[in-house]
């Protein structure tokens, strides 16, 4: 068996590439270094699944119907449906000339992400390579103007253009700013819009859930070490030769794959001194800003939704974006909450990473939770009596305890400028690092969060590309 490969890590992108290095016959180890979720939230590609034969090893990709719904002012809820006719009907309730428009703007929406869905299976893109051109081209003269047009976008200005309901174009806009330090306002939103119709039907812009988590870590295959952290990455001569983990145990290794941020891992675990200060420089102003806490409620029953949106208006996310921006909790927060059976995850955003007026403590923490769960009771009746137990984790405990860095759930936003070719940084997008045998296959790799597994996937498909062509005499 060939020489030994670490992969440090254990979420879905890491054990994916670890599994797709072991069925080439190479002998692979997980460090997992932290506990991660069982349920996952993200387009699974067809093809890892396929090549991983995941479906044989008990996927379930769980399509939840409908996939969003959000309070009215008025009373009740507006409800999206996988079924187009369905939504339609809904959104007539609310207002008849969007729903009208509905079917046309999703199959916009679709047609462009159908070009980006083959975008994210391979590694970035060169935008000069006549592949792309041709990629991009097929889109037709109408297609490669919409596309121009739409990615600098703001999220708001383009559903502007499409709707009127507040409400429908807030739970929209909502999926535009998710995770990233920018209000429906900002530049190169609508983009990330885009970014959620990748995988999806026609119609529907938030990602499924699944188990692919707790299935490729039951997977056989590789070695996985639990209760361990990589402390440093030893290098010699230009060239990887493992990790010495926390408690001084030295592994050595050909090969070292990491799913922990940029970051982390060229400038905290690998000696910066190897690298030229430029990359250095451009490493250090990655940016990963986080501006998400997340509240978890246990409770006596199923609270009857799948996916509950809290966002009144575009106007009402950007306020909540305002507060943000001077290093404030927002007042009246944007929540996205996702039940699974008797928990829900609530999302709250905007949580900056670095407060104006001190730093996060556990009275700030229970003040968070308290609003969080004082305004989703506003619209889920009954729901307060319902929790028998909460945690709330702010930032910076998302970085300590799932490996975020600043609490962002990405590695890296994902903007425009730090996307396809230019993520996590201009030159080096395509997996590698100047270090011979050193790979990054995380979040803040192309193409980034929402796709289960493809940074891993793509990661591990460009390592085995190396390989061969070394064995070539």
């Amino acid at each position: 068996m060939s020489a030994p490969a670490v992969v440090i890590g254990a979420g879905v992108n890491e054990l994916v590439a670890a599994h797709m290095l072991a069925r080439s016959d190479r002998k692979v180890l997980v460090i997992a270094e932290r506990r991660n979720s069982s349920t996952e939230i993200g387009w699974v590609p067809p093809r890892i699944v396929r090549d991983l034969e995941l479906e044989k090893h008990g996927l379930a990709i769980h399509r939840h119907d409908p996939w969003v719904a959000t309070p009215l002012p008025a009373g009740g809820s507006l409800e999206l449906w996988r079924d187009m006719a369905r939504s339609v009907e809904a959104i007539r309730r609310v207002n008849p000339r969007d729903a009208e428009k509905w079917p046309a703007f999703c199959e916009r929406m679709a047609r462009l992400a159908r070009l980006f869905e083959k975008l994210y299976l391979a590694p970035p893109p060169d935008p000069l390579s006549i592949g792309f051109a041709f990629r991009v081209r097929a889109l037709g003269r109408h297609g490669i103007e919409d596309l121009l047009r739409l990615l600098p976008m703001s999220v708001a200005d383009l559903l502007d253009d499409w709707f009127e309901s507040d409400s429908l174009k807030a739970v929209l806009g909502a999926a535009g700013i998710m995770h990233h330090h920018q209000g429906p306002r900002g530049g190169g939103t609508a983009f990330r819009l885009l970014h959620h119709c990748v995988g999806n039907p026609a119609g529907v812009f938030r990602p499924p859930a699944s188990n692919i988590g707790r299935v490729l870590a039951q997977l056989p295959g590789v070695g996985v070490r639990g209760a361990a952290e990589v402390a440093r990455i030893n290098v010699r001569e230009g060239r990887v030769a493992g990790v010495v983990l926390s408690s001084g145990e030295e592994i050595a290794a050909s090969l070292v794959l990491s799913g922990a941020d940029p970051r982390r891992t060229l400038l905290g675990l690998v000696d910066p001194g190897w690298f030229d200060p430029a990359f250095v420089r451009a490493v250090r102003n990655i940016r990963c800003r986080g501006v998400v806490a997340r509240v978890t409620l246990t409770l006596d029953r199923a609270p009857g939704f799948a996916t509950l949106v809290v966002a009144p208006s575009l106007d009402y996310l950007e306020r909540a974006y305002d507060d943000a921006k001077y290093g404030q909790v927002s007042r009246r927060p944007y929540l996205e909450a996702r039940s699974n059976e008797r928990q829900v995850q609530v999302y709250m955003q905007y949580a900056p990473y670095a407060l104006a007026d001190g730093a996060w403590d556990e009275t700030r923490r229970i003040a968070l939770g308290d609003s969080v769960l004082q305004m989703l009771s506003e619209h889920v009746p009954g729901l307060r009596e319902l929790v028998t137990e909460r945690s709330v984790l702010s930032p910076p405990e998302l970085e300590a305890l799932e490996g975020w860095p600043e609490g962002q759930a990405h590695h890296a936003e994902l903007a425009l400028d730090q996307a396809l070719w230019m993520r996590p940084i201009p030159g080096w997008a395509r997996y590698r690092t100047p270090i011979k045998g050193l790979y990054l296959c995380g979040a803040a790799t192309h193409p980034g969060g929402g796709v289960a597994g493809a940074p891993g996937y793509n990661c591990a498909r460009e390592v085995l590309r190396d390989l061969r062509r070394r064995s070539k005499p």
